[in-house]
């Protein structure tokens, strides 16, 4: 007989007197059943080797003989990717022998839901925790993906997490830019303007400035986790502004970082501005929010425009539209434009309010062109 585990059938029958239990590794039916036609014509002619089990190593081993090696060839040692993210947190999963030391097929929710307990009690806050439970599940998908794994367990996320996905509404956005100080003002501003991710914002460089490209300009990222994040924005005549009298200031650069502070990175972090920020937020009390919001805020006006989804996926610099289809909610109204222009009536149609700055077909001719 066949059954499904997770989205994967197994076969189970009785040979010479012991169970049989295999996975197929298809998650169609018709296909299991070929399968296992295919495996016991392969025992009836005496093929028994196909019984043997395949060595299953624990979690601890998995991580450390085969995620780890992968996932630091993929991001360089110099990443924060790699550096405070992965790095940490697969050594604190190792570390926790309750989880690490079973069979990785053999870890349940239960002795995940054990690990999230044991961080709480260390007196991780719930952002903390999530993090490496994020990368417990980025361990055991990819564990799947292999053929490692036939079944992910869930990962329940410990609530009262701190999200990024606050929206600022013009009038906090002005209030909190009023407050600021002019270095502050500016990197905000060009957050919420360009929907920059902080990282992304910090460590440009005036050879990314295309001062031609458009109609005010683009900016160009360089750096990221997948190729999407690699892409040309353009830039806003506020955002243009902005880099233009910086650059004036500065004497007119060819190269070099465009927020150059004395850190040994040789632009801008987070720790740079992280005593400003909170005394914007104190002197203009508006209610709390991180840096990430000004991005999440200008996507949320994006969507909220009118702009499709895949426009929005490649000025966020997402791998996946999905990720961009929880800022678009098409209101009644749009859903009667877009009727109205299949049947041919009224082509004025709303406008992303960035394509309205750039038609973004129409950047200019550059390397990172290929990357979309």
């Amino acid at each position: 007989m066949i059954y499904k585990r997770g989205d994967t059938y197994w076969v189970k029958f009785q040979f010479q007197g012991k169970m049989v239990y295999k996975s197929t590794g298809q998650t169609s039916k018709t296909l299991a059943r070929q399968c296992e036609a295919r495996l016991r014509s392969e025992l009836a002619l005496g093929n028994f080797g196909i019984l043997e089990q395949k060595q299953i190593p624990t979690l601890a081993a998995f991580i450390k003989d085969r995620f780890t090696p992968w996932c630091s060839g993929r991001f360089p040692a110099t990443s924060k990717t790699w550096s405070s993210w992965y790095r940490p947190w697969l050594q604190s999963i190792v570390a926790y022998t309750p989880l690490s030391a079973h069979d990785i097929t053999a870890v349940t929710s239960e002795h995940i839901d054990g690990f999230a307990a044991h961080l709480r009690a260390k007196g991780l806050q719930p952002t903390s925790v999530n993090a490496q439970l994020r990368v417990l599940r980025a361990v055991l998908h990819k564990a799947k993906k292999w053929g490692v794994l036939d079944v992910v367990p869930d990962i329940a996320l410990v609530k009262g997490e701190n999200h990024r996905d606050r929206v600022l509404t013009a009038e906090e956005e002005s209030r909190y830019l009023a407050a600021a100080s002019p270095l502050l003002a500016d990197v905000a501003t060009v957050l919420v303007d360009t929907a920059m991710r902080p990282e992304e914002c910090f460590r440009q460089r005036w050879e990314h400035i295309n001062w031609s490209g458009g109609r005010y300009g683009s900016v160009q990222v360089t750096h990221g986790k997948t190729e999407s994040a690699r892409r040309l924005i353009p830039l806003t005549p506020r955002a243009r502004a902005i880099f233009q009298a910086r650059w004036e200031l500065a004497n007119r650069p060819e190269e070099g970082w465009i927020w150059p502070p004395p850190t040994r990175s040789g632009h801008i972090e987070p720790s740079t501005v992280k005593k400003q920020h909170a005394k914007a937020l104190r002197l203009s009390k508006v209610r709390a929010f991180v840096l990430y919001s000004l991005r999440h805020t200008m996507l949320t006006r994006l969507g909220e425009s009118g702009c499709d989804v895949w426009t929005l996926a490649r000025i966020a610099g997402h791998s996946n539209i999905r990720i961009s289809q929880r800022y678009v909610h098409p209101s009644d109204e749009h859903v009667l434009s877009a009727l109205e222009l299949r049947q041919g009536g009224d082509k004025s149609g709303d406008r992303c309010p960035i394509a309205q700055i750039e038609d973004l077909g129409e950047m200019p001719a550059t390397a990172a062109d290929s990357v979309f």
